[in-house]
Formats: C-alpha cells, sequence, structure tokens
C-alpha cells in the first residue's frame, strides 16, 4: 500500500507538471512576445493589411531579393511575356546569382520571370528591368511609384535585383535601397491579392522547376543559340506548411537572411516578411520564424466581416430640415436618408481579429439640416474601426431633393386648405 500511494503521488506529480508545462507554453504563445531571430518582422493579414503582429515593423532596412516580388509583379503588369528582351552588357556584369546571359542574346519575357522568381538571377533581374523601364534608372522610379501607389511610404528601390545600392536623392540626403517589414508585406500582399496579374505572379512563383533558352536575331526571326537552363524554385516554405502560396528569399552582406512569404488556409490569407533574419551559418532562421509567425496566426486569428456589424439605428434615422416644404403647412421637415458605402469595401474580405477583439461602430451626423437640400448632400459618415485603424468610412447623404419654403408654396398651401386645389 505504501508502494501504490507513492506511486500515485509520483503519476500526479507528472501530470501536474506536464499540465502546468502546457499551460505556460500556451500564455507564451498567446502572448505578443515571439521568440524571433529576425531584426524585424510583420504578420500581416494580406486581406485587409492589418498588421497582426510586429516586431520593429517599421525600421528601414535593405531587403536583398526580395525586391524582386516588386520587379516581377510590374514586369506582368507592364511588360509583355511574349516580349524577347536583349541582353545588355550592364545586364552580363551582374554579379551571382546569375543566369550566364551573354551580351546581345536573346530571352523570352516570360522565362526571365522564372529565372529571376526561381533561382533569383541577378542579371536576368537587370535585363527585365531595361526593357521595360529603358534603364535600370527608369525601372526604380516604376519602383517607388508603385510602392507609393499601394501605400509604402517607408521604400526606396535604386536596383531591380535587391543588390546593396545608395544614392544621392535631390535634397542632398543619401539613401540606401531599403524598406520596412510592414512595406515589404504590404507590396506582397498586393501581388497576391490585389494586382490584375495576381494569379500569373502566384503561378510563377510556385513553380518548382523550369526550363528556358537563349535566343539570337536574324531577320527578325529568333532561333534559340542552343543554350538551355534549368531553374529550381529555392523557396522551401511552399512544402513546409500546408497552404504556403508564394514566397521570395534574399540575401545581401548588409541585409542578412531576408524572406517574405505568404499562405491560405480557410480562407484565411497571411503574409510573414522578415528582414535582418541572421547571417551566415544562420541559413535556416527564416524558415523557424516564418513557422512561428504563421503558426501564430492561424492559432489566435479568425476571419470577421464588417457586413456582419450592425451600426446603429439613429444613423438611418431621418433628419431635421429648418424652412423645409412638406405636403401641407404646420408640419415638420425632415429628410430621408440614405447610406454611401466606399468604392472598395473590406467587409467583402473580411478582417482578421483576436476573439476578445470587436469592431467598434460610431456615428456622426448634423442635428438638422437647412432648406434648400439637394439629393445627395452629405449629412454625417458611419466608421468602423479596430483599435486605432479605421477599416471603413460609409457616408450618410440626403435621399432626394428639398426646396425651402416661399410665398408660392405658402399660396399653394393656403389655396389646398381652404379651397381643396392643389396644383
Amino acid at each position: 500500500m505504501p508502494y501504490l500511494r507513492r506511486l500515485t503521488a509520483i503519476i500526479l506529480i507528472v501530470i501536474l507538471s506536464i499540465k502546468t508545462a502546457m499551460n505556460v507554453y500556451a500564455e507564451e504563445r498567446s502572448s505578443t512576445n515571439l521568440q524571433l531571430y529576425a531584426q524585424s518582422a510583420v504578420l500581416m493579414d494580406a486581406g485587409s493589411g492589418r498588421i497582426l503582429y510586429e516586431k520593429n515593423g517599421y525600421e528601414c532596412k535593405p531587403m536583398a531579393s526580395t525586391t524582386k516580388i516588386m520587379t516581377c509583379i510590374l514586369a506582368l503588369e507592364y511588360g509583355n511575356l511574349e516580349d524577347y528582351v536583349q541582353v545588355s552588357s550592364y545586364a552580363a556584369s551582374m554579379p551571382k546569382v546569375k543566369l550566364g546571359m551573354q551580351t546581345g542574346e536573346y530571352f523570352k519575357m516570360e522565362d526571365l520571370l522564372y529565372s529571376l522568381m526561381l533561382e533569383s538571377h541577378n542579371d536576368a533581374a537587370v535585363a527585365i528591368a531595361e526593357h521595360i523601364g529603358g534603364s535600370v534608372e527608369g525601372f526604380a522610379e516604376m519602383m517607388n511609384q508603385k510602392a507609393r501607389d499601394i501605400g509604402c511610404y517607408d521604400t526606396y528601390f535604386i536596383t531591380p535585383n535587391g543588390l546593396d545600392a545608395s544614392a544621392t536623392v535631390e535634397s542632398g540626403e543619401t539613401k540606401i535601397h531599403s524598406t520596412t517589414a510592414a512595406d515589404l508585406a504590404r507590396i506582397m500582399s498586393y501581388c497576391i491579392m490585389d494586382s490584375p496579374k495576381k494569379e500569373e505572379f502566384l503561378e510563377i512563383t510556385r513553380t518548382a522547376s523550369y526550363q528556358l533558352n537563349s535566343y539570337k536575331e536574324k531577320e527578325s526571326e529568333y532561333k534559340s543559340t542552343g543554350r538551355s537552363f534549368a531553374c529550381n524554385n529555392h523557396n522551401a516554405f511552399l512544402t513546409m506548411m500546408d497552404g504556403a502560396l508564394s514566397g521570395k528569399t534574399g540575401f545581401t552582406g548588409n541585409a542578412g537572411y531576408c524572406y517574405v512569404g505568404a499562405l491560405e488556409r480557410e480562407g484565411k490569407t497571411y503574409v510573414v516578411a522578415l528582414l535582418a533574419c541572421g547571417w551566415p551559418n544562420n541559413k535556416s532562421y527564416k524558415w523557424s520564424d516564418t513557422k512561428e509567425l504563421m503558426a501564430y496566426g492561424l492559432e489566435h486569428y479568425d476571419l470577421r466581416f464588417l457586413s456582419e456589424v450592425a451600426a446603429k439605428e439613429e444613423s438611418f434615422l431621418p433628419i431635421k430640415v429648418e424652412n423645409g416644404q412638406t405636403s401641407s403647412l404646420g408640419e415638420v421637415a425632415y429628410m430621408p436618408v440614405e447610406v454611401v458605402h466606399q468604392e472598395k469595401q473590406k467587409d467583402e474580405i473580411g478582417v482578421l481579429m483576436r476573439e476578445e477583439e470587436q469592431f467598434e461602430v460610431s456615428c456622426e451626423r448634423k442635428e438638422y439640416l437647412k432648406a434648400p437640400v439637394e439629393k445627395g448632400e452629405e449629412i454625417g459618415s458611419i466608421r468602423y474601426t479596430l483599435g486605432d485603424e479605421v477599416y471603413r468610412v460609409d457616408y450618410l447623404v440626403a435621399a432626394e431633393n428639398m426646396d425651402e419654403i416661399d410665398l408660392s408654396w405658402c399660396i399653394r398651401q393656403i389655396l389646398h386648405r381652404y379651397t381643396g386645389y392643389n396644383r
């Protein structure tokens, strides 16, 4: 019996220890203090652009070959996949990693995009940039404009391949080729969610291997030189987690290992961006950080839609109009209210939220209007916010025209009241 009691006690202690360890692990995972190698990291809801986790996510850093996601999407949007791209001496002079182009030969644009994204060839990036932008500098301007267009204001592109570079801008300031983890995640979100060429981007970046040839031009015809090349995808994340969508690795001496990748599961799409995630001998850090962040997002965030959130009833009540015409004397004029939605409604995409989070709905509207009122005149707004971010603004507007009371209206109303005449 003493032996059984001791054995039972030992078993209970072991069970309690395991339970305690599991609780500690759950608490660690549920906190936002993830143990990451990357100096800068962001986990983003690709659908809404909401940042779910960030570690120094707004610090500018070089981003190496993750740059090439911008090069690729611009080539898809502004280029022709059937074009033959001539190789300049400058493109051929790029350092490794490189396809091994020779000055004067040609490659099909489509083939170059596989070279760019699967093997991360630096010469392919320059050839693409020169063909589409006229020069590397011209293409860099396109890259920077696209970055601004999609809301990335802390990004500065100099090269199409991500090699470390600096440039002096008009103000005299010296800037380096750089971005933030937040901007890099936003660029990837654009590539896979919003770009008109998102399907083509995903097809290229998910391809495991690809064969391509070089060409020579003679009398406006392009024939193979006999040189062929094999490209293999180096994005190991594609086979690490179910639902892995896309990604791009990068490394330079200044940038360290970088990565940006995307995952989709059960209608939820996540993007992870990592900058300065270790240096040589730490090549695997980016994979462990990516998996850690993706697992955190999958575990703690669920998809909710703004359409499920009801605005307050008073938002839609008619609003009093001073000196407004009515159907008869003595009535108070009221204007019916219509709701005008934003062109791009995030409620159709949904927002990833933690269980305890809720949308806040607030309404601001005028206390009254003064006639005359035109149909469509803005009366107020309904705001849907989550934390400090406004996710949508709907506008309250007048549903019809309303004239002000004047002498002719008064005469008509008096005639109608005493004679029944109405015109």
